[in-house]
Parts: C-alpha cells; structure tokens; sequence
C-alpha cells in the first residue's frame, strides 16, 4: 500500500493539481493533514477534488476559522481578509466536509495532527525543542504533522528527549527505523521554507518508507485568480517567493 501525504492546500487548486498529476495515481489512499481552504481562491474546488478521492482528511486552524470556530482576531489582517471571503464563499456542502473533520487521527504506528499532538490545531512545531516537548503527547512511534508549511523529520535521539532536525532529501526514499519521529510532508498550496514548489510525501505505511517529494506548480493562475476576488498582495506575492 502506498499513501499520498498532502496538508496546507489553502484552497489553491492548481498545486493540488500539479501534486495529483506529479504522483500519477502511484498511490492507493490519501492522508490530508488539515487546511483544506484559507488564503486561496479556490475553497470548494479543493474540497469537491478532495472528495472524488479515496481519503482521511483532518481538521486545521484554518479549516476552523472559517467554520467560525476560531477568535480571528488573533490572525493578521491579511488572514482575517482571507478567511471573510472564505466564509462568504463556501458552499453548503463544503461547510458540511469541513465541519466533520476531526482534529487527531491514529493509523496503525502513525498519529496524525494538523499542528501538534498536543495541541492539534493551534500549535506549531518550529524547532526540535518543541519536538522534543510534543514526543510523550503520542504513544506511536510516527507523528505526522502540517501547518508550519515547511518538511522536515524531527527525531528522538535519546532517552532524555534529545532530538535532532533532519532535512529532506526530495525524491529519495528514507527507510523509518522505528526511532519514534515527527514528520512534516510541507505545504501543497503556500509553502514557507523558500520553495514555492508544492511539497507533499508518499509512504508505504507497512514497509515505513517515507519519501519526500516537490513539484512545480503554475504560481500565475494562482495568483491570477486572487487579484480577481481582490486578495492582500501579499498573500499573492508570498506564492512566488515560498515565504
């Protein structure tokens, strides 16, 4: 069996579509981590295209947001603009999806969170300290995580809760050694690690074979579609940049 691994869409169709044509159906299921819609301009396009697909998908801060469970507040201007139009713009039927999801999922050795096992929605997982501070929230060996928009693996070292970041190598398989580890596949539709290729993983859940992969995607229709429904500028120009 193979898995697809894909979290932080934000509702941009077009890297969506170049990561389903990248994998080329060379998967059985699909796992999303959370963040369906936000940001882009193509909130029910994502969730309709979501729906055609055999998948588990998971609730993210942004997914919330929309449904109005979140205080936006908190967010910046240029979010809280985002998420308005977003909740003018959702469909019926995209607001059901979006209100079923669940915030935390266990698969056989795998926990799967939008942003933390202990703090599933909110938190962000930045460095191997907050790693480190999240391991005894899980009792699997493997923690799947989205929301910082960035792939990495962050690994247990030591009994004393020593972790180390460990950088992706795209397109090359990494054998999980049953060393209890958090990893992030990055960000579909707004990466954040100086990349603006879409990032997503495949794994082979039995075999616990994990590859990292990125994919170049057509930033213009993107962009194009939010200067049409009058997007912040700097939520399209971030696109380009990967920042």
């Amino acid at each position: 069996m193979r898995v697809l691994i894909i979290s932080d869409i934000h509702a941009n169709l077009a890297a969506l579509e170049a990561v389903l044509a990248d994998a080329n159906g060379q998967w059985d299921y699909v796992w999303c981590l959370g963040d369906v819609v936000g940001y882009g301009p193509d909130p029910n396009e994502c969730v309709a295209l979501l729906r055609t697909l055999p998948h588990l998908c998971l609730a993210g801060n942004h997914d919330w947001a929309a449904l109005g469970r979140l205080d936006i507040r908190t967010f910046n201007a240029d979010a809280r603009k985002a998420v308005h139009w977003t909740q003018e713009t959702l469909t019926q039927e995209s607001i059901a999806y979006l209100d079923a999801l669940p915030t935390t999922f266990v698969i056989g050795p795998y926990t799967l969170a939008h942003g933390s096992p202990r703090e599933p929605v909110w938190e962000y997982i930045l460095d191997p300290l907050i790693a480190a501070l999240n391991f005894p929230h899980f009792e699997t060996p493997y923690c799947l995580v989205g929301h910082t928009h960035t792939p990495i693996m962050f690994k247990l070292v030591s009994d004393r809760g020593d972790t180390d970041a460990v950088q992706p190598v795209y397109r090359s398989a990494q054998q999980l050694n049953g060393r209890r580890t958090i990893i992030n596949p990055g960000s579909v539709g707004q990466p954040r690690d100086s990349n603006p290729e879409a990032a997503y993983a495949i794994l082979e859940p039995e075999k616990m074979i994990w590859e990292h992969r990125r994919i170049a995607y057509p930033i213009s229709v993107t962009q194009t579609k939010m200067r049409q429904i009058e997007m912040p500028e700097r939520l399209i120009a971030r696109l380009e940049h990967g920042w």
